[in-house]
């Protein structure tokens, strides 16, 4: 970069030079230039190697929180994922899929799915067992939905859509394959331990989080949970180790006079953040 500002200046003193002056020696003067920057090496930015089962850098693995073998259950899960959640550091998927049999635990990525394009997605939607786990005020509990339902009578589908609070949003209302099948949601007393991501309330949990609870409902064992859970709390705790601050939600913050945003000027997002404080019924989207 040093090298720019001398480079640039002895281009503006040629051109404010005699027009008799020899052209040919400005030229050659530019080649040789060029030359020089095309000769410089060029840095190759290369990447951490990756642990092939939790997909984190090695040096950071978080295997020894996973458990020895993959847990056995009989639900299987389908997580819908925004293209933009691939690219993201803290992600819990990769930690989700490393606990679960591979068959069990089928990441599908994209924003829009239809019939023709996702036949196996749409086939898994008009299944009569599979639940899509999004809240609504058409949502049933999903306690409720399995309280009488005896152990192993019924393997269910399960479906999560893996993105932010707005992207997942946008995800279910424009992919009509998402409304087909029974709609539920977890209970509202649980708060997300995914701390060093910013949630919208204190009761929206991670897409780890819901598949934990959603299987140790459905598999009537509350150790999956636990388990599941094991990695998670490993990684925000080296992230907090390692400088990472709590995030509390938008909820706590608004709540306690500790939001220090300008507040948005759109009135729709007025009142969603209003509803933040004074509803606590659903889980906002």
């Amino acid at each position: 970069m040093d090298n720019v500002p001398s480079f640039c200046s002895s281009l503006s003193s040629e051109e404010n030079g005699p027009e008799t002056g020899d052209s040919s020696s400005t030229e050659d003067g530019l080649v040789d230039a060029f030359g020089d920057l095309a000769a410089l090496p060029v840095e190759v930015g290369e990447r951490r190697p990756t642990c092939l089962r939790c997909r984190r850098p090695e040096k950071v693995c978080l295997c020894p929180f996973l458990p020895p073998q993959p847990l056995e259950v009989s639900t299987c899960l389908y997580v819908v994922q925004h293209p933009a959640e691939e690219s993201r550091v803290l992600r819990t998927v990769p930690l989700l899929a490393a606990c679960l049999p591979q068959e069990k635990c089928n990441v599908i990525v994209g924003r829009r799915f239809n019939e023709e394009k996702h036949p196996e997605l749409a086939a898994v939607c008009r299944d009569s067992r599979t639940l899509i786990l999004y809240p609504g005020p058409k949502s049933q509990n999903l306690e409720e939905l399995v309280q009488y339902q005896e152990v192993g009578t019924l393997k269910h589908n399960v479906i999560i859509i893996d993105g932010t609070w707005s992207q997942a949003k946008n995800m279910f209302l424009k992919n009509s394959l998402f409304h087909l099948p029974k709609q539920v949601q977890l209970s509202r007393t649980l708060s997300s331990q995914y701390v060093i991501r910013t949630q919208p309330s204190n009761i929206c949990l991670s897409t780890l989080e819901c598949a934990a609870v959603a299987l140790s409902i459905l598999e009537q064992n509350d150790h999956i949970q636990e388990v599941l859970l094991r990695p998670l709390k490993a990684l925000c705790s080296f992230q907090l180790q390692h400088g990472a601050q709590i995030h509390h939600s938008k909820e706590h913050l608004l709540k306690n006079g500790m939001y220090d945003k300008p507040m948005p000027k759109n009135k729709r997002k007025i009142k969603r953040m209003e509803k933040l404080i004074t509803d606590n019924s659903v889980c906002p989207r």
